[in-house]
């Protein structure tokens, strides 16, 4: 299979299920890491042709530590992709990030435990996370109107809530968001030599930013879809607004360095 490298992925969250009309065509791909969350659905946005995987399955199948991480970012890479958004449901640390506010982070704290986190088992390689997201794809997307250029992404473990404690405690810190499926996605795609950028869409106050019986999961899922149809706007607009190539040189950690397993 030849690649341009010019095809752009766009991994959905929570609520986010699919994102082109009846005339997609549908891939399915074994990887091997197993079968990704669910068939690849390829369409055309612009000028830019477009792989679309939702992360959670296609009925919301996988909790975020069960989503199969590893195979979503190995599928994409063998369709062609090199370029991918991860829009996501956060919930807000920062009392003035209220539900519907759009936000690029820009910095990660991983809280997770136990997921696959790596292609390379063996080989000694160690790659460049420093900025864990794409300087070029976050600027095609902060660029836009509304949008909330920066903050930190902090991604627990799941699949329950945090505590007061715990919202308090990362809210402390300084950061202003928290995520569930943040990581391992973020360090796969730069494994994966793939730019990568996350578009978090704010659900609701986090259990220790305010009073009241804390975050419900069906209170989260009633706000994503309010909120649906201005975020998928935003995600084609952040499409819209990608160059046609790729010159990014900062998601190459590589270079130089001999793999111990081909990368698709």
């Amino acid at each position: 299979m030849i690649h341009n490298g010019r095809m752009l992925g766009v991994i959905g969250g929570s609520g986010f299920y699919s994102f082109f009309g009846a005339d997609a065509r549908a891939i399915s791909l074994d990887t091997p890491y197993g079968s990704p969350s669910a068939p690849i659905t390829v369409g055309t946005i612009g000028d830019h042709e477009v792989a679309f995987l939702p992360r959670h399955g296609a009925n919301h199948e996988f909790s975020p530590h069960t989503v199969p991480y590893r195979a979503n970012m190995w599928a994409l890479r063998a369709l062609g992709v090199r370029r991918i958004f991860g829009p996501c449901a956060v919930g807000s640390l920062d009392p003035q990030l209220g539900p519907g506010a759009m936000v690029v982070p820009d910095q990660l704290v991983d809280r997770t435990s136990g997921r696959s986190d790596t292609y390379f088992d063996s080989g000694g390689i160690h790659v460049d996370f420093a900025d864990p997201y794409c300087p070029s794809l976050r600027a095609a997307v902060t660029g836009l109107p509304s949008v909330v250029d920066g903050g930190t992404m902090v991604v627990i473990q799941g699949p329950r809530f945090s505590t007061r404690a715990e919202s308090q405690w990362f809210a402390g810190q300084g950061f202003r968001l928290v995520n569930m499926t943040g990581y391992p996605e973020t360090v796969l795609a730069r494994e994966l030599e793939m730019c990568y950028a996350a578009i978090a869409l704010v659900t609701d106050l986090d259990a220790g930013i305010e009073s009241g019986q804390g975050v419900r999961a069906v209170d989260v899922f009633a706000e994503f879809q309010r909120n649906l149809v201005p975020f998928k706007q935003l995600v084609h607009e952040a499409i819209e607004s990608t160059a046609q190539v790729n010159e990014c040189t900062h998601c190459l950690p590589h270079e130089g360095v001999t793999l111990p397993i081909e990368l698709p």
